[in-house]
């Protein structure tokens, strides 16, 4: 199996994955618009090329108006089986143990049987004795042990009836109540406590807002986020070149903001964000590029809370 191609239970995920983005009547670019993932993070995603994360799948499946439980669980499947084949492929062979040889029985021969000795005739005119027939009689001390050996099996089973009747009843354990299942969806922080942090995986990014976008003369995309449940903002920006760089501000070109910047080629195929800045609804921000090979810095702005804000030189 190549690299591109994707494993049956891969294969099965991308085809509803598929499903699902037709229910939605988004195309690729409006479907990276409306999530936190590029067009080329969901061509892959969508023909099996790579396993999408948790997140992707539950964007999707809000934006199809479909329950995840399904989909999630393929791609558990999914990764499972990824895991497994990694593994087989890695695990060195193991020889079978070898096999003892088997012994062949060398014992000595076995002797003839000695015959019983014939006895002696009698003498002439003389009848022979009577051959007494004797069985063995118990000794005082066999007896005496039999006896003690009696007297112990009685004394215990006499001390196991008394413990069944002496000790209480057993009674079950009560089984304390089961703990509330911890959501698996919803941001894991608000406001102050979201300041500097990922908006991935605060899972902030999960249902914001774009707030503006804006395309620079170089072909690259930057857009303003805010997440109302989070109380944040920041900036994403996808179609850059290694060493562009992105940075956003909150209240003004002087407030404290955050930056990204392009470093790996798997970072300019899909995209980079910066961290989030806690943010009041009617905030003012401004989100800025700066090519690497030079030119000019690009500017826009937008309102927390407000969508569509325009671009600004």
């Amino acid at each position: 199996m190549t690299r591109s191609t994707p494993s049956p239970p891969g294969a099965r995920l991308a085809a509803v994955l598929r499903e699902l983005k037709d229910g939605t009547g988004l195309s690729l670019a409006q479907l990276a618009d409306a999530t936190t993932f590029s067009k080329s993070s969901w061509q892959r995603y969508l023909n099996g090329g790579s396993l999408p994360p948790r997140s992707a799948v539950v964007e999707l499946c809000r934006l199809a108006g479909e329950p995840a439980d399904h989909p999630l669980a393929l791609l558990d499947i999914a990764r499972t089986d990824r895991t497994s084949r990694a593994s087989h492929d890695t695990e060195p062979a193991v020889g079978r143990p070898p096999v003892a040889p088997v012994q062949q029985h060398t014992g000595a021969p076995e002797e003839a049987p000695t015959p019983s000795p014939v006895p002696a005739a009698a003498p002439s005119g003389t009848a022979p004795a009577d051959t007494a027939v004797t069985h063995p009689t118990p000794s005082p001390h066999h007896r005496t042990t039999l006896l003690t050996a009696l007297a112990s099996l009685l004394a215990l089973a006499l001390g196991a009836l008394v413990l069944l009747h002496l000790l209480p009843p057993h009674r079950e354990q009560a089984q304390p109540p089961p703990a509330p299942a911890s959501s698996t969806t919803g941001p894991l922080c608000r406001h102050g406590s979201c300041q500097d942090k990922d908006p991935l995986t605060t899972r902030c990014g999960a249902e914001p807002q774009t707030l503006a976008e804006h395309e620079t003369a170089t072909g690259a995309w930057i857009q303003i986020r805010y997440s109302p449940a989070c109380g944040t903002s920041w900036a994403r920006m996808w179609g850059a070149a290694m060493d562009d760089r992105v940075e956003v501000r909150a209240g003004g070109t002087n407030g404290p903001g955050h930056s990204a910047r392009v470093t790996n080629r798997t970072e300019a195929d899909t995209y980079v964000h910066t961290l989030m800045s806690v943010v009041e609804p009617r905030t003012s921000l401004q989100a800025c590029f700066t090519p690497a090979k030079g030119g000019v810095k690009e500017c826009f702005g937008a309102v927390a809370g407000v969508a569509a804000a325009g671009a600004v030189p």
